[in-house]
């Protein structure tokens, strides 16, 4: 039988059974808002209103945005921290993810809407949980979703109404299976005294060219679309970007591993090797990876591999939301931590951008859609600022 770290420490076995199962549903969201009506004029390409749209999977659809950084206190507005709340114990997730609230988590600061007047209508079509097989045309091989028809098949009604501009595409991740890693690198530090990073690889190997391929039709399947629709491939651009890293490199973590403080307070419970396991080498794995698609499939590629850096979950650079320390952009956390006492919002939002790392990706998005449709850059924040402090450099 495998025992308890510190055997001689009492353990509260109800804690660690409520992280098992919230884990087991963390998902990697994604979703779909329309912001600012789709338009009503139906023309060809170049006729209706200018459209930005984002395509795919949470961490493009808002999944977190309720949360301004995270804080131990479970009622009111939660320092300040809790955009749901209405009064008193009173709280609506719809203020911010309007109808797809316990659904696809489409958020009202997601990016597309954060990235400013790129074009008169933000459409987000990306869905929490979404998978590759979401995105594909029902003709080709797609899945409808959450009630919702396959994304490229959206994506078709849109392009009759708008003059679209940008699509902004984040997928693979739930393909890969993010959720699961979560889950079991959580599990393995609360109840199995075991490090996960080497099982984890040995999957993350075995399918990730398949996932990779599955991208890359996401982006033919996009083409098809439009090419359908009128557009040529040069009178609109893709942006296919990565993914960044929720928790901290191990000595950037301000809890000790050797206590449940990650647990217990921080909302990471996670161990060190595994950390770095998933900063250093998994994150830049699959950016590479995404990178390589983009440059086959003739896109823009945007690497977030470092957009959270110092604003991750327990992260040494950043503080924990209290009475006395208020939420900011410059000091707070800026993604959702695992909530394990199940006390505040959905298990969903876990290991997500929230509201401020919303913002921050929103202006990634302005960067590099400023940048040469072809380009490949990385966007990273300024330490101790706010996210309009982003910038951009050369991806890796």
């Amino acid at each position: 039988m495998i025992g308890f770290r510190n055997a001689g420490e009492a353990r509260d076995r109800s804690r660690v059974r409520r992280l098992a199962r919230a884990a087991v549903t963390v998902p990697l969201a994604a979703g779909a808002l329309l912001a600012g009506g789709p338009g009503t004029a139906v023309g060809a390409p170049g006729t209706g209103p200018t459209a930005v749209v984002s395509m795919g999977d949470s961490y493009i659809s808002g999944e977190g945005g309720r949360w301004m950084g995270n804080s131990l206190t479970n009622t009111g507005s939660r320092n300040g921290t809790d955009r749901g709340w209405v009064s008193g114990s009173t709280y609506d997730p719809a203020k911010v993810y309007g109808t797809t609230a316990g659904g696809c988590h489409r958020s009202d600061s997601a990016e597309v809407h954060s990235a400013g007047a790129l074009a008169d209508v933000a459409v987000n079509l990306a869905c929490s949980g979404a998978v590759s097989q979401n995105v594909f045309r029902a003709s080709n091989g797609g899945v409808s979703y959450k009630g919702e028809a396959p994304q490229a098949d959206q994506l078709a009604a849109v392009a009759a109404r708008n003059n679209v501009k940008v699509i902004a595409l984040s997928i693979g991740g739930n393909d890969l299976g993010f959720a699961d890693i979560i889950k079991d690198c959580a599990l393995d530090f609360v109840i199995w005294n075991s490090y996960c990073y080497d099982d984890q690889q040995y999957g993350v190997d075995q399918k990730i060219d398949a996932v990779m391929a599955d991208v890359g039709k996401s982006v033919d399947e996009i083409r098809a679309v439009m090419r359908t629709a009128g557009y040529s491939d040069s009178s609109y651009r893709i942006v296919l970007q990565s993914y960044p890293s929720p928790i901290p490199r191990g000595v950037e973590n301000r809890h000790p591993q050797s206590d449940w403080s990650r647990l217990n307070t921080g909302g990471c419970p996670f161990w060190n090797r595994d950390s770095d396991w998933a900063r250093d080498s998994l994150v830049p794995q699959i950016a590479h990876r995404i990178k390589g698609v983009a440059a086959a499939k003739g896109v823009q590629f945007l690497d977030l591999r470092d957009m959270l850096q110092g604003r991750e979950v327990c992260a040494k650079a950043s503080k924990p939301v209290s009475s006395t320390v208020p939420a900011s952009a410059r000091t707070s956390e800026w993604a959702r931590w695992i909530d394990n006492n199940e006390t505040q919002g959905l298990v969903q939002e876990s290991m997500h951008p929230n509201h401020y790392g919303q913002l921050a990706a929103g202006r990634c998005l302005a960067l590099a859609v400023a940048q040469p449709a072809g380009s490949a850059t990385s966007c990273k924040n300024t330490a101790g600022g706010d996210h309009t402090g982003m910038f951009l450099t050369p991806a890796p």
